[in-house]
């Protein structure tokens, strides 16, 4: 517990209130009407709405949620209570087009009064500012009481929080804590009286929902799930600011949050109005949006808002915990983690932007969080402490493209990106083709979005190596996407489709490993995948040629594939067939057939299994796709802007069904939103219709690949991932990560030959065997470590068979 300072006077009231520790913690709903924090990077807290009331607030980064929601309580005494976010209609409005700051209106069904909520942030302070205005006959306010109800959920957690009442500056307020980080709920001239009890035993709405009347003024409520309240002095009901304060310690968060009430509201505001203006939106693409810029207004700046402030240039997901009613203190992650694929999204809708300093922030950011090994951890905390652990190819070629792009544009300074670029190519070197998981973050095996990605970042990363200096290098990081690339069709496409029967031959979801290869599963061998998150009694593994995702279009929109190539129109047909939602707002696809991610078939929230729904940002793709193929996507423009909410946030899901229990057909379910991946898509499908081109497609990539190419006459060999046999007239390459001898023969060692590998800096080292035009049979090898002097100890043979 934090030492009670002497300055302060404690308030006693009835002392310790009870019920301890409340009821189980949970979050709230994770649909948010809108997020939003000042543009000032010493403002460090965010804040979020959704159902007329604050939600979470984050401090001191925006990993950090320290309340569930804060509304308001009010009551006549004798014969109506009513709880705002319950109870009211609400009307949601930004007080400023381009700005965060929101206003809420919210009516008495009856008429009887209007409560008005202006929320924005100090513009320097961690404090979260609410005006509020009251409306209405003036004899019926005279009977009213109004409350102020917080809950608080420090450092992340409903449990383990403590409260006080106290007087500071001569005024009654609330302080809550848990370890080192307090919080401050205060308001102009203080509260009339104050309370602080458990989550569903004394706290403030059991207290008047029993009998309309505030009959306990706790004091004290410790080591629990709590819940604070405060009254609204009469005489200041028509109208009074209401500020939450952050700060380490009582000290700090008292002193933050006095000294915004200190200030009238009016000059906080026209500050956080001031200092948005500045961010600018790039309007000039208003002219392709079909809603008159709002969406790109929004977009833009909710893409900003998701940016620490504390480790600039990071990047969250989403300020939201998906199905967070559900949801308790053991689920830590929420979408307020950094994934380098998000991240590097966003960045790169805020490049298309022209915010190129802002895009250099977060790529510097993610060179300070390259592991040694030059690959990144699955996602992980602001401060770069990894969450979960998988290796996902894609979030390391994505930051490598990220380089290439501000190179272009001279946008690095003075800083030499190369040896980060160099580290995260020579983990692709060393790790692909076979991902341990890929976009959707699930399945091991070959996957073409995966591939289109490591195929782009590695001829990004060739490029910067010759710029650099470096030839040789450049030439081998080439020759290992020409052989990613000539092999997409053998390693990702199914020449016996299933799901529709005049479409034999198309992309597949992600093909398992073989075995023998990285990450492959017991019972390897069947082309068998399994999908997790599926429901108790539904099966669970299917063959890979049964399953589709829309992946496959990253290989269009980064150049690796014409638009009219033949499997990947074949392939549109299926996922169409499969995966397409016609929504109310038009067309709406899921991420696979079989998906267990998202809302249960009964309307019930994701608890570990549940159904997959359909993705506006897959709309998105889609029109980049028919953008490529230079067709007129306004009406998937105006689709996209469809799925938004009314402040603006983009879904990560919408129920497909429909209406059920709340649910609306075409409306956001309760998985993440907004999803900032969503706007950064947006963002850039704007700036591509007003360039006339993809703006993510990659030139080098697509003048290499894009229209077709000798095949690459190489094969690859790793220890993790042997080859067994090879074309004649193929270069048989053999890649280590340390410096090696081979001594290979053709006729069964009677000759052999002996060559030293060659080191390619972080990709290893390598040697390659020419084998000859016509020759067949086997080539055999084994392998010397000069470093550690000793043998492999055992000898590999791979068949030579005759050419194509």
């Amino acid at each position: 517990m934090t030492e009670l300072v002497p300055q302060y006077t404690w308030v006693e009231g009835q002392g310790l209130a009870f019920g301890a520790p409340g009821m189980e913690p949970r979050w709230t709903s994770a649909a948010k009407d809108a997020v939003g924090t000042a543009y000032s990077s010493s403002s460090r807290a965010w804040y979020t709405v959704s159902h007329g009331i604050l939600n979470e607030i984050y401090y001191p980064t925006i990993d950090r949620p320290q309340i569930r929601d804060m509304g308001f309580l009010i009551t006549d005494g004798e014969t109506f209570f009513h709880e705002d976010k319950r109870d009211l209609k609400h009307e949601f409005a930004y007080i400023d087009s381009d700005a965060l700051g929101v206003r809420i209106t919210s009516r008495d069904s009856d008429g009887r009064y209007l409560l008005t909520k202006e929320i924005i942030n100090d513009p320097h302070y961690p404090v979260v500012l609410i005006r509020v205005k009251l409306e209405g006959d003036k004899e019926f306010l005279s009977r009213l009481q109004v409350y102020a109800l917080l809950s608080p959920h420090i450092e992340g957690g409903g449990a383990g929080n403590s409260a006080r009442t106290l007087i500071a500056a001569g005024e009654l307020a609330v302080v809550a804590w848990k370890n080192h980080t307090s919080l401050v709920l205060a308001t102009t001239g203080g509260f009339s009286r104050a309370s602080c009890g458990y989550v569903g035993k004394s706290d403030g709405w059991q207290d008047l929902k029993h009998n309309l009347t505030m009959d306990w003024q706790f004091g004290l409520a410790l080591n629990g799930n709590i819940s604070v309240m405060g009254q609204i002095d009469p005489r200041r009901m028509r109208e009074f600011t209401v500020a939450i304060g952050f700060g380490e310690g009582h000290h700090a968060a008292l002193a933050a949050t006095a000294g915004a009430l200190a200030n009238p509201f009016e000059k906080h505001l026209r500050r956080f109005i001031e200092q948005w203006h500045r961010a600018a939106s790039p309007r000039e693409w208003a002219v392709n949006a079909k809603d008159g810029g709002r969406l790109l207004q929004v977009s833009h700046n909710v893409v900003l808002a998701h940016e620490d402030k504390t480790f600039g240039g990071a990047f969250i997901a989403s300020a939201s915990i998906p199905w967070g009613y559900a949801k308790g203190d053991d689920d830590l992650g929420g979408y307020h983690l950094v994934w380098t694929r998000d991240m590097v999204q966003s960045a790169t809708a805020l490049l298309a932007s022209g915010r190129v300093d802002t895009a250099r922030r977060a790529l510097t950011y993610l060179a300070c969080t390259q592991r040694p090994d030059g690959g990144f951890a699955q996602n992980f905390w602001i401060d770069g402490t990894p969450y979960w652990t998988g290796i996902q190819l894609d979030e390391v070629a994505f930051p490598i493209i990220l380089a290439w792009r501000l190179w272009k544009l001279d946008g690095l300074g003075d800083w030499d990106v190369f040896p980060f670029v160099e580290r995260a190519a020579g983990f692709l070197v060393r790790f692909a083709p076979v991902t341990q998981q890929e976009r959707w973050e699930e399945c091991a095996g070959y996957s073409p979005s995966t591939l289109a990605a490591v195929i782009s970042g590695l001829i990004c990363a060739a490029e910067l190596a010759e710029a650099h200096g470096s030839p040789e290098l450049a030439k081998f990081i080439r020759e290992q996407a020409d052989w990613i690339e000539g092999h997409l069709e053998d390693w990702t496409v199914t020449n016996d489709g299933v799901l529709l029967p005049e479409v034999k031959r198309h992309y597949m979801r992600i093909r398992p490993p073989e075995c023998g290869e990285p990450y492959a599963r017991e019972g390897c061998g069947n082309e068998m995948i399994h999908i997790a998150n599926r429901g108790p009694g539904e099966k669970a593994d299917f063959e890979a040629r049964e399953v589709v995702d829309g992946g496959f279009l990253e290989l269009v929109r980064y150049g690796v594939r014409r638009p009219d190539d033949p499997v990947i129109v074949d392939t549109l047909k299926v996922i169409d067939h499969v995966l397409k939602i016609d929504a109310p707002q038009g067309p709406c696809w899921r991420r696979y057939n079989h998906d267990g991610y998202g809302q249960r078939h009964d309307g019930g929230p994701f608890q570990g299994f549940g159904q997959g729904r359909a993705w506006p940002l897959l709309t998105g793709e889609r029109a980049h796709y028919e953008l490529a193929a230079g067709r007129d996507i306004s009406s998937l423009i105006e689709t996209y802007e469809k799925f938004a909410s009314e402040g603006g946030m983009m879904p990560e899901q919408i129920w497909d069904e429909p209406d059920m229990n709340g649910l609306v057909f075409g409306r956001p379910a309760g998985s993440a939103m907004p999803l900032v991946w969503a706007h950064a898509e947006y963002l850039k499908l704007l700036r591509s219709v007003y360039d006339g081109r993809v703006f993510d497609r990659i030139a080098p990539v697509e003048e290499r690949y894009a229209n077709g190419r000798e095949r690459c006459k190489l094969e690859v060999f790793k220890l993790r991932r042997p080859v067994k046999s090879i074309r004649a007239g193929y270069r048989l390459r053999i890649i280590a990560q340390n410096h090696f001898r081979v001594i290979w023969t053709l006729d069964n060692w009677q000759t052999v030959t002996a060559i030293e590998s060659a080191t390619v800096g972080h990709a290893g080292s390598f040697a390659d065997l020419q084998t000859g035009p016509e020759q067949t049979g086997m080539l055999s090898f084994t392998l010397f470590w000069p470093m550690e002097n000793r043998w492999e100890g055992r000898n590999f043979d791979v068949t030579i068979e005759a050419p194509e």
